[in-house]
C-alpha cells in the first residue's frame, strides 16, 4: 500500500477534501490509527510533555525523536509520518538543519519533517526542500517559542500581529513548504490564509476553516485527563477506563481470582 504523499494532500485541498492528521508516538497506536484512515502521524516534540512528563517541549532531543518516529514508521503502511524537528535542531544554520533533518529521514524512514517559524525560517525551508527533505511549517503558536509569546495564548489577535502571520505562511508557501500547521489563532484569520494558499492548512485551535485538523492524540482519546483546552474535543474517556480496569486487576489480583484455571497451564 502506497503512503500518503506530499502530492496527494495538495490535491485534497484542491478537491475540498478534508485532511485527518493525530499526533502519534508508538507502533501499536501507529498500526490502530493507519487502519482508521488517519493521513498524517505527526510524532511531535509533544512526546515530550505527553509521555516523558516534561513541563514543556524545549528539552526533547534529536534523539528521542529519531526513537519515537522510527517506532511509529514501523506501524505504518498508508500514513504520511512526519517527525517534528526539536528545539535548536534546526534554527541555528541551514547547513545544520540539512544535517539534522537529513539524519532524521535517514534513520527513521519517515515521510517530512515538522519546523515552527514563519518569515525567518524560509530560507531554512528552501535549503531544505533544495535538497529534497519535504517540510511542513507550523506557525501561531509555536510550542518551543513558549516563553517568547508570553505563555500559551491565541495568536494573531491584533491586526499587525495577524498581518505579520499572512506573511509569514506566504513565506513558507514560497519556500517550498508542502502544508503548515496553524495552532492557536482566531478562526476568520485562519480562514482567510487557508484561501490564500495553494498549500493545505492544519489546525489545532484554530477553527473549522483549515484545510485539515490535527489533535494530540492523548487528549483526543480522554487518555491525559489532567489537560483540557476550548479547541479539545475528547473522543472517549480512556482515562478512567484505564483506572478501572487497573482497579479490576488489582482487585482479582488480591482475591485470588486471577488467574483462574483458564488462564492457567497444566503439564
Amino acid at each position: 500500500m502506497a503512503n500518503v504523499t506530499t502530492h496527494d494532500l495538495i490535491q485534497m485541498k484542491q478537491k475540498g477534501e478534508r485532511i485527518v492528521a493525530l499526533t502519534c508516538y508508538d507502533a501499536l497506536f501507529a498500526r490502530l490509527l493507519d487502519a482508521s484512515g488517519i493521513d498524517i502521524l505527526l510524532v511531535g516534540d509533544s512526546v515530550n510533555q505527553v509521555l516523558a512528563g516534561a513541563p514543556s517541549t524545549l528539552s526533547a532531543t534529536l534523539d528521542q525523536m529519531i526513537y519515537h518516529t522510527t517506532i511509529v514508521r514501523r506501524g505504518v503502511e498508508r500514513a504520511m509520518v512526519v517527525c517534528d524537528m526539536p528545539f535548536l535542531t534546526y534554527q541555528v544554520t541551514p547547513e545544520e538543519a540539512v544535517r539534522n533533518c537529513g539524519r532524521a529521514m535517514q534513520a527513521t524512514g519517515c515521510h517530512a519533517v515538522k519546523l515552527e517559524g514563519g518569515q525567518p525560517m524560509a530560507a531554512t525551508v528552501r535549503r531544505l526542500v533544495d535538497v529534497g527533505i519535504p517540510v511542513m511549517g507550523h506557525i501561531g503558536l509555536t510550542p518551543q517559542s513558549v516563553h517568547a509569546l508570553g505563555g500559551y495564548r491565541v495568536q494573531g489577535r491584533e491586526d499587525a500581529a495577524a498581518e505579520r502571520l499572512k506573511v509569514d505562511a506566504k513565506a513558507l508557501e514560497d519556500a517550498g513548504a508542502f502544508a503548515v500547521v496553524l495552532e492557536l489563532i482566531p478562526a476568520p484569520l485562519a480562514s482567510q490564509i487557508s484561501k490564500a494558499l495553494t498549500i493545505p492548512t492544519i489546525g489545532i485551535g484554530a477553527g473549522p476553516a483549515c484545510d485539515g485538523q490535527v489533535l494530540v492524540l492523548h487528549d483526543m482519546l480522554g487518555l491525559n485527563d489532567r489537560f483540557s483546552a476550548k479547541f479539545v474535543k475528547k473522543y472517549a474517556a480512556m482515562a478512567e477506563d484505564v483506572r478501572e480496569a487497573a482497579r479490576l486487576f488489582a482487585a482479582e489480583v488480591r482475591e485470588g481470582r486471577y488467574p483462574g484455571p483458564e488462564h492457567s497451564f497444566g503439564k
